[in-house]
């Protein structure tokens, strides 16, 4: 099987993709003649976003089985920790995986085991995160769009206090690519129009430092004078919102976020943040399972992608590059109900009855 696998020279180009995305043999782990099915290794980068674990592995995990029943997933979390993901990298190449799923904790720092995978014949793809090396393929959102998003949100929030309005910006880690593609998108609509009061960037998206980062602001530009926070994801905004009310700021100011985690939807019915950035995690998943599987088999990933991204080396690598969704109290029901992420009954806890039903959820 794996010569097969391996062999980049057999990749098939002219397959259609209803056929590079059938199912592969019969029985979980062998195929019809009793031979191990392919094997996929996907790194989760840590445990303090909440997405990795509750959404996209097993989202991830169930794309997979429905394309390759036979395929076989090897799941591991770095948790935070670049030198635990190198490990986990080594480990995966010398077991020989047929294709690895990466979600990068430092995208500079995994490169030399990206190209090790590749010098080994193993396919690495990209999710949500471009790492550096020589990469076959890469799935994600538009990263300068969500940072538009947010830096939209937080004119319409601020209202008539722009232009002039003064921020804090709370950025997230500066390992990870998307994080400087968030501030450039956010940058892009707030330059001219607002005062940045601070700016910090934030190492493992960790909430714990956001709420530090937070109350320096505070102390540094006193209460009154923060017109509105931009965070860059949820856990973020969760951190800053609990340092300005530890400081009893009142009314809080808007802030935004992204990932549209269930904590960060019943701040945003209860009036706590302005905005949350919804990216669908099953299309993600879907377009990162197909890829998977594709690669695994020494298959084309162009029938999976929607076009070609340039990797950080400059080359550029089959794509898939998803469009994110805006997502205030308004458009809760419309946006991460619809689409199943969360239920009404999970956002509408009884303290946040009336609020719901201010804002017709209930």
């Amino acid at each position: 099987m794996k010569a097969c696998i391996r062999d980049t020279a057999a990749t098939v180009t002219a397959f259609s993709t209803a056929v590079v995305l059938a199912a592969c043999g019969a029985g979980a782990g062998t195929d019809s003649d009793g031979e191990e099915g392919p094997r996929i290794g996907l790194l989760l980068p840590d445990a303090t976003t909440a997405r990795w674990e509750a959404q996209d592995r097993p989202l991830l995990e169930k794309r997979i089985e429905e394309l390759c029943d036979t395929c076989v997933v090897e799941s591991t979390n770095a948790k935070g920790d670049v030198a635990l993901q190198q490990e986990q990298m080594d480990s995966m190449v010398t077991k020989g995986v047929d294709a690895i799923v990466l979600v990068a904790v430092d995208a500079r720092s995994l490169g030399p085991a990206v190209t090790k995978a590749h010098e080994a014949g193993i396919p690495v793809i990209a999710y949500d995160r471009l790492a550096e090396g020589p990469i076959s393929g890469y799935v994600s959102f538009d990263g300068v769009e969500v940072g538009r998003l947010q830096g939209r949100a937080l004119l319409t929030a601020m209202g008539d206090k722009v232009p002039g309005a003064q921020i804090v910006m709370m950025n997230g880690d500066p390992s990870d690519p998307n994080a400087k593609a968030f501030e450039k998108g956010a940058l892009s609509v707030l330059s001219g129009k607002v005062r940045i009061g601070k700016a910090y960037d934030t190492p493992q998206w960790r909430a714990e430092t956001a709420h530090m980062n937070m109350s320096g602001a505070l102390a540094a530009l006193g209460a009154d004078a923060i017109d509105g926070v931009y965070a860059a994801n949820d856990g973020l905004a969760g951190g800053s919102i609990a340092a300005l009310k530890a400081n009893k700021v009142s009314p809080l100011p808007p802030v935004t976020g992204q990932d549209a985690e269930l904590s960060a939807l019943r701040r945003i019915v209860g009036g706590e943040q302005y905005m949350t950035v919804f990216k669908p995690f099953g299309p993600e998943a879907a377009a990162g399972g197909a890829m998977a599987v594709a690669a695994a088999r020494g298959q084309s990933l162009d029938p999976v992608a929607t076009g070609e991204v340039p990797t950080r080396g400059g080359e550029a690598v089959a794509g898939v590059l998803l469009t994110p969704v805006s997502v205030t109290v308004d458009n809760i029901a419309q946006t991460v109900v619809k689409d199943g992420l969360h239920t009404v009954r999970q956002i509408c806890t009884p303290e946040l009855r009336a609020a719901c039903d201010k804002a017709g959820l209930i």
